[in-house]
């Protein structure tokens, strides 16, 4: 990794340099890697820094949300949502409220462990013991890039226990005996999600017990042999929500860059723009140094590429399947863009992932029919309407572990409070439900209540828009893209099925 003297953190924004206001004859200024990056006016024009900002933003924003997350969890020790430092397991054997705000579209099935790794200066070694084989479980690391580069768990390495060395980028030491397999980042921090089954109330001392056998160990504690020396963390400044949406942006991508080693096959015209800008350099960008002119521009590009990354959502959001599309590894997403979405690059749907919900799961692991709209493609609202959906007798969605369905408030896309205090609805209560004569499965989404004798159906809605995730946690081929199987639609409800009125 290159070394940088960078003052601003993460959360995204690009460093770009200063556009002077002298003419083309006067000696360009000279970078000053001490305060915010300046540069010659004539290195580009406005109008390419406009065009610059807006593909940047379409590359960088999973990379700025990502800062938020890793600010939130592993830095700012006094924020509700720290989990602990670098390199140290956290696990939390609970489930997400309306209080959690760090991660928009949570899960609300299984108990989190959350934490980042440090692999700059020497891999890490995670280790999971042995569980029963009908629990699921997984660990899903995460690059800076947010692609899903691996997977430990049920679906992938099974349940029996396991070691695994987590290496960055240009590590090239020698494995030691005792690892399963060894896991490669493109860049120096990785984030973890682990996903453990709970299978309900009774099971949560079960689900405390096997998060404590996770364990995470430098590879040289590993090894019990001596320590290299530590790779310098840059100063990370607090995380600034809205920062990700104007021209501060740059400033958290330009300190990110520092932690991605060098560009990636084909993005190397794009990093060499960015560098124009001052951005992913030597020198620390600073935004508010820049000129007006400058700041202008690149704001609007931020703008601008807003609105790529919405209007891409927009024209996607009626496919129950645009989960499985939008995650996965990076050779996944390159091919995903230009078969499903005929794109040369893979950045709006990073992008648009990050948007919509920041950390999914790679297809194989886990699909997220999302339902952003009605059978009729209107946005859905709960105050104007109720809605259900319905499963036919036998045609539940196909999993090997297990489904769930959840709500989400459509201004906040956090858990909405509700008198139930339910988030969802899964397949770990279908003792619970209410079966139709006909064998089929009726769930009401609506702001009122159904009435008694169908709640346990019923998935709380907030005053106003939300939208709503399934999750299938193992699909099976008949659930992929192309397979057999289709969530069913979300309809309006009629005043025959809403009932209590």
């Amino acid at each position: 990794m290159r070394t940088k003297n960078i003052v601003v953190l993460l959360a995204g924004l690009l460093s770009f340099l200063l556009l002077s206001g002298c003419s083309k004859d006067e000696p360009a200024p000279t970078t000053d890697a001490g305060s915010g990056s300046k540069v010659d006016a004539t290195a580009v024009e406005l109008t390419d820094a406009h065009s610059i900002a807006q593909r940047a933003f379409v590359f960088g924003f999973p990379i700025v949300m990502n800062y938020k997350t890793m600010y939130s969890y592993a830095v700012d020790k006094k924020n509700p949502d720290f989990k602990g430092p670098f390199n140290e397991v956290a696990c939390e054997a609970r489930l997400f409220t309306p209080d959690d705000k760090a991660v928009v579209t949570p899960n609300a099935d299984t108990p989190y462990c959350m934490f980042w790794m440090d692999v700059r200066a020497e891999p890490v070694v995670l280790s999971a013991p042995e569980m029963e084989p009908q629990r699921f479980y997984h660990f899903q690391l995460i690059d800076l890039y947010t692609h899903n580069f691996a997977y430990i768990g049920t679906l992938t390495t099974g349940n029996k226990a396991g070691s695994f060395l987590i290496a960055g980028p240009s590590w090239d030491g020698k494995v030691p005996e005792g690892i399963t397999d060894v896991l490669r980042s493109e860049s120096g921090l990785v984030f973890n999600v682990t996903r453990t089954q709970l299978f309900g109330p009774d099971d949560l001392e079960n689900v405390k017990k096997i998060q404590a056998g996770y364990r995470l160990q430098l590879l040289s504690e590993y090894n019990q042999t001596e320590v290299p020396p530590a790779k310098p963390m840059p100063d990370l400044p607090p995380w600034v929500e809205g920062a990700q949406f104007d021209g501060r942006f740059f400033d958290y991508l330009d300190l990110m860059m520092g932690f991605l080693e060098k560009p990636p096959k084909g993005d190397e015209a794009l990093w060499a723009d960015l560098a124009r800008l001052g951005v992913g350099t030597e020198g620390t960008f600073d935004f508010a140094a820049q000129t007006a002119e400058t700041q202008k521009a690149l704001e609007a590009g931020v703008k601008d590429g807003l609105a790529e990354i919405e209007a891409f959502i927009k024209k996607n959001n009626s496919d129950p399947q645009l989960s499985a599309k939008l995650f996965g590894t990076r050779a996944f997403l390159e091919e995903s863009a230009k078969k499903n979405f005929q794109l040369d690059r893979m950045d709006l749907l990073r992008s648009a992932a990050a948007h919509m919900g920041l950390y999914g799961n790679s297809g194989s692991e886990a699909i997220y029919p999302t339902y952003l709209t009605d059978a009729e493609r209107q946005p859905l609202d709960a105050s104007a309407n109720s809605y259900t959906i319905t499963f036919k007798k036998d045609a539940l969605p196909p999993v090997k572990s297990f489904w769930s369905l959840t709500m989400y408030d459509g201004k906040t896309q956090l858990f909405i409070e509700n008198p139930l205090e339910r988030y969802v609805l899964n397949s770990t209560m279908k003792e619970q439900f209410k079966y139709a004569d006909d064998g089929s499965l009726v769930l009401y989404l609506s702001m009122e209540s159904p009435g008694p004798d169908l709640e346990s159906n019923w998935l709380p809605a907030p005053d106003g828009p939300f939208y709503s995730v399934m999750r299938l946690y193992g699909p099976e081929k008949e659930a992929l893209v192309g397979g057999s199987w289709s969530p069913p639609p979300l309809v309006k409800a009629s005043s025959s099925q809403k009932g209590g009125e």
